[in-house]
């Protein structure tokens, strides 16, 4: 079976589509000058669909990534400059939640926009693990505490240089704030596989697109930095959360809806930027 079906009625053979093809697996034919994939090509494509987006006069279809599931742009939800720029600088990290639950539809609209970020060789190894539940959440931030109470008890030498940083969310723990986890009601946790190739790159992408989509929901996110050093250095607590042991790339982030709004759009330090 050809890896690729062509409309010969569409089809200018102008070899955009041979040109954008990552893998360099199509070629326009010798005799009838029509895309086609080189011998072989199906093996070798990674699925990105690129053949099938590029073409602008519809004419190419890939039975692995088929025209049909490929909805055009539309114009109309196109953003302009000004729009993207707010878009982008309104995101802020929630750290005051609503105590209410998040609804498991909301959770996977959010998840499926995530499965559209860049990733290595379009491998797609990302998974989830979600944790939905106010309770199980707080019992995992308790497990981060008495982490962080373990470690400056054994040997504080070797926290030495974040010895003041994890002192004060101790602090804050045992006085009652949830400084770990932030009374968030869900817990998600983007992981990836050993045999994953970009290792922590790919599930931190993924992360990053359902943080951008949260806002639609009315939703809120912010990254779970000591949750994840916990995860990281505590194989306990990694079971806790549920993340397999031959998964070793993940990161959590709090969800919830957040407490209050944010009207202001706060300033930045600016790039560093070396030109050559």
């Amino acid at each position: 079976m050809s890896l690729l079906a062509i409309d010969v009625n569409k089809c200018k053979k102008d070899g955009i589509c041979v040109i954008e093809c990552p893998r360099n697996i199509i070629q326009l034919g010798d005799e009838d000058g029509y895309p086609q994939s080189v011998p072989g090509g199906e093996k070798m494509c990674i699925l990105c669909g690129h053949c099938v987006a590029v073409c602008p006069n519809n004419a190419l279809s890939n039975f692995k990534v088929p025209i049909e599931v490929c909805p055009p742009i539309e114009k109309k939800f196109l953003i302009n400059e000004n729009q993207s720029t707010q878009f982008l600088r309104s995101r802020r990290a929630i750290r005051n939640y609503e105590d209410k639950p998040v609804e498991n539809d909301k959770i996977q609209k959010l998840i499926d926009i995530s499965r559209y970020a860049p990733n290595a060789g379009n491998t797609q190894m990302v998974e989830w693990v979600v944790v939905n539940d106010k309770d199980k959440v707080h019992k995992i931030a308790e497990e981060t505490a008495d982490w962080i109470r373990e470690i400056l008890n054994d040997d504080p030498a070797k926290v030495n240089l974040t010895a003041g940083f994890l002192k004060f969310f101790l602090a804050a723990w045992d006085s009652g704030q949830d400084s770990i986890l932030r009374n968030a009601p869900a817990l998600i946790v983007a992981m990836a596989p050993k045999k994953s190739g970009s290792g922590i790159m790919d599930p931190v992408i993924a992360l990053a697109y359902l943080e951008l989509a949260a806002p639609v929901q009315g939703l809120g996110t912010c990254w779970a930095g000591l949750m994840n050093s916990a995860m990281v250095n505590s194989p306990k607590i990694r079971s806790s959360v549920g993340v397999p042991e031959d998964y070793p790339y993940f990161y959590p982030m709090m969800l919830g809806y957040p407490r209050f709004k944010f009207y202001r759009l706060p300033e930045r330090n600016q790039s560093k930027i070396i030109w050559r």
